[in-house]
């Protein structure tokens, strides 16, 4: 593979979690790729830890808390390569997934965003929207119990075939491979959210384009601690990005 290959984690305060982040991302990825993190002002000595034991990270400090997407946008104008990986601080892999989602977007050239199968550290697949998220769907997943209803199951489109590739209408920035040139044509996450519903509304900017396809071939594990149902403040983040979200796209 001769593919230029990029991927970014913003940080804040997550020094609990990054080395499991880099460290199996470092390890795994045996093609050529470049990793960068973006720090938002991090005070738990998560940036001293990067710049002593990760060498091989770009590091860049982005001055302050400026949020999840514009964390990732700060570094657009850097990337010159021709995939791109949005990845989380609180995912690891177990194998070279990034070569495994170059691979197919190589072969599938209509394709300009994959999104791999996610799951829990101990296996279990994790239940994630994948159609494009309304008022009903988002209040099925806040309500969510262990046994998914008939709403949850139709946003996390359970009863589609996901043993195989299937196009999807929202992928979750957990972690999000996309070709540089089209993030970059569409300017990387819209700037009015801070953090949440950034990935569904980038989601929908790259299906105006090309497709968005769930691959299962590539698996990530993703602590997801749902930070929003414990957090007052995040909550209410959390609901102003709905609304802006609801405002421009509408309840559909």
């Amino acid at each position: 593979m001769n593919k230029k290959i990029t991927g970014c984690i913003v940080t804040y305060n997550n020094i609990a979690t990054i080395d499991n982040a880099l460290g199996s991302l470092l390890r795994c990825t045996e093609v050529p790729f470049q990793l960068y993190v973006v720090d938002n002002g991090s005070t738990d000595g998560t940036v001293e830890h990067i710049e002593k034991n990760y060498p091989e990270v770009t590091l860049v400090k982005s001055g302050g808390n400026i949020g999840f997407g514009a964390g990732h946008n700060f570094i657009i104008d850097r990337l010159d390569s021709d995939y791109h990986a949005i990845i989380n601080p609180d995912i690891v892999v177990r194998d070279d997934v990034i070569a495994k989602l170059a691979a197919f977007l190589d072969n599938n050239g209509d394709i300009g965003m994959a999104s791999p199968e996610i799951r829990f550290p101990d296996g279990r697949l994790q239940i994630l929207g994948k159609k494009n998220p309304c008022p009903a769907y988002l209040v099925a997943s806040r309500m969510r119990s262990d046994k998914p209803g008939k709403l949850l199951r139709e946003y996390a489109m359970l009863d589609c075939d996901l043993s195989r590739p299937v196009d999807i209408e929202n992928a979750t920035g957990c972690f999000m491979f996309i070709r540089t040139a089209l993030f970059k044509e569409i300017g990387g996450f819209d700037k009015r959210y801070f953090m949440y519903f950034e990935d569904s509304d980038l989601s929908r900017e790259v299906n105006k384009r090309c497709r968005t396809v769930y691959y299962p071939g590539a698996t990530v594990y993703h602590e997801w601690g749902r930070e929003s149902k414990k957090n007052f403040k995040l909550a209410l983040i959390q609901i102003n990005s709905m609304l802006s979200y609801f405002k421009k796209w509408g309840l559909k």
